[in-house]
């Protein structure tokens, strides 16, 4: 049914459960994993002038750091499962480069972590799930953790 599967993650606290739920799908249809990081460019771009150099730089590498260590703990997640997963970091718009992601890979299905919030808060917030959910041409499987108040 799947032969191409894509997990972007986000290193946030839940994204355990739409790793957990990506690995099984892969195994059970015999699926390639691909995991995705998208270091957020309108984080580090947002500073302007050349005080913020250092910083800006800085800034995106402790982005592209966090992005690694979330793909490597969903590899070896992956590979306790038997699966071999191809990872990539991308830089950009987060919703705009996991549906080019899944467009250049020719994925599938796109397995996302979301966590269930409140309606007003989403209204208010809107996600990146919610964008990828909205805009894709594929099959997406949305994965929810609930949250405590205050996370």
């Amino acid at each position: 049914m799947y032969d191409r599967i894509l997990l972007p993650t986000d290193a946030e606290k839940g994204a355990e459960l739409a790793t957990e739920h990506a690995i099984a799908v892969a195994e059970s249809t015999g699926a390639e994993l691909h995991l995705l990081y998208v270091v957020d460019s309108d984080v580090y771009s947002s500073y302007t002038g050349d005080e913020y150099v250092h910083e800006f730089e800085g800034l995106e590498a402790a982005l592209e750091q966090e992005g690694e260590e979330a793909l490597e703990s969903a590899t070896k997640a992956a590979r306790e499962a038997g699966l071999e997963p191809t990872t990539a970091v991308r830089h950009g718009t987060p919703h705009e480069e996991i549906l080019a992601h899944a467009e250049d890979e020719d994925v599938d299905l796109l397995i996302l972590g979301s966590k269930a919030r409140s309606g007003e808060y989403r209204r208010l917030l809107g996600s990146v799930t919610d964008r990828v959910a909205r805009l894709a041409s594929r099959p997406v499987t949305i994965v929810k953790t609930p949250v405590e108040d205050g996370e």
